[in-house]
């Protein structure tokens, strides 16, 4: 056999075991990817109860505590016996601007289960583990449109089965704001009038579409809900 013909077979292999090493290092990315945003909004939904109870959230109290949670009840009776509820705060306007990718709260729509942590900012790195505030809308406790962004394919997967009257909670540390589903409607990626200024309390979730598209989507789902209540 010729060295050629030896030489072919080598290549094949080489070219085999290239690719099953490439395909194992973009299965491990994806799966730290998405390991690392289910522990940061795990951990971000702990930490800003301990915020509503006037406690300091530490990495470790979370650790001990997920660890007991795991093995036995004692998390339950130590969260009865240490955690007491503080005095309800009236609520009260944000007086500053915040810093990317700062807390700002908690969204929930129940009926569609839909439990995610909001952070200022409406960028890639935000955007990929959390919901995003987009800056220069109004926050929560400020009359105005309140604009929040997150990816069709993660947190705001679901609202491709919202409904109009549906209820929505913005939770944040100066009080819950509790909205209604007033209309869904699609719109060009280039639509920025569902974010503008408004004289009444509003929300309005933004995220790409079609749902399933690949690759870049070129049109925007957009939710518009009124206040209702704060609390």
């Amino acid at each position: 056999m010729s060295a050629e013909a030896r030489r072919g077979p080598s290549i094949l292999r080489g070219l085999e075991w290239s690719f099953l090493l490439i395909g194992l290092a973009a299965v491990d990315t994806y799966i730290w990817i998405n390991t690392s945003t289910v522990v940061y909004q795990a951990y971000q939904d702990w930490a800003f109860d301990q915020k509503l109870r006037a406690l300091a959230p530490s990495a470790w109290r979370f650790a001990g505590e997920e660890f007991r949670a795991l093995f036995g009840k004692e998390r339950a009776k130590l969260e009865v016996r240490e955690l007491p509820l503080p005095l309800p705060k009236p609520p009260q306007p944000v007086p500053r601007t915040p810093a990317r990718s700062e807390l700002i709260g908690r969204l929930e729509i129940p009926r569609l289960h839909l439990t995610a942590m909001v952070l200022e900012g409406a960028d890639s790195g935000t955007l990929r583990k959390a919901v995003g505030h987009i800056p220069g809308t109004a926050l929560p406790g400020n009359t105005g449109n309140v604009g929040l962004a997150g990816h069709r394919d993660t947190f705001f997967a679901m609202l491709r089965d919202i409904r109009q009257d549906d209820a929505i909670a913005l939770e944040t540390e100066n009080g819950t704001y509790q909205y209604v589903v007033e209309s869904i409607r699609i719109v060009g990626q280039h639509d920025v009038q569902v974010l503008a200024a408004s004289n009444k309390d509003a929300l309005t979730l933004v995220t790409c579409y079609p749902f399933f598209f690949v690759g870049s989507a070129p049109k925007r789902f957009i939710v518009r809900a009124a206040l209702s209540a704060v609390h």
